[in-house]
């Protein structure tokens, strides 16, 4: 683990969180509220306020592999998809789906995604600079 990681236990499940992966897609905020409370002091993530399998769910729609988890109750962890998968977002990031490795690093994630504009302070991933930089490619 990272030590810019955070690590928020919960009874069934373990969420981790490497801000500077994350893109702010805002997926988990607006996705449960409950789990995610953005701009509030201290601890942000709160595991036990949802459904287990909700959870796990919606951090698998994390794009940037930002948030990941570690299920606690005998429950297998996310996996990597059979195939893997490369997208463009239109005027953002390129976002990669599978059995990730980056410069010969194995990914904690089976989600990544990798800066197109060239602005990201956290090469080889986006760190959201897109959107500063007023980044336009389709």
């Amino acid at each position: 683990m990272s030590s810019k990681t955070q690590k928020y236990e919960g009874k069934n499940i373990t969420v981790y969180f490497e801000g500077a992966r994350c893109i702010h897609a805002a997926r988990c905020v607006s996705g449960l509220p409950a789990v995610f409370k953005a701009n509030v002091p201290g601890p942000w993530i709160d595991p036990d306020a949802s459904d287990v399998e909700e959870l796990a769910a919606l951090i698998e729609t994390c794009p940037s592999g930002a948030l990941r988890y570690e299920r606690n109750d005998g429950v297998a962890n996310e996996g990597t998809p059979d195939i893997n998968n490369i997208s463009i977002i239109a005027d953002g990031p390129l976002t990669l789906q599978g059995n990730v490795s980056i410069n010969n690093k194995p990914g904690t994630s089976p989600r990544a995604t990798l800066c197109r504009c060239g602005a990201s302070k956290n090469k080889p991933y986006c760190d959201g600079s897109h959107a500063q930089i007023e980044f336009n490619a389709d």
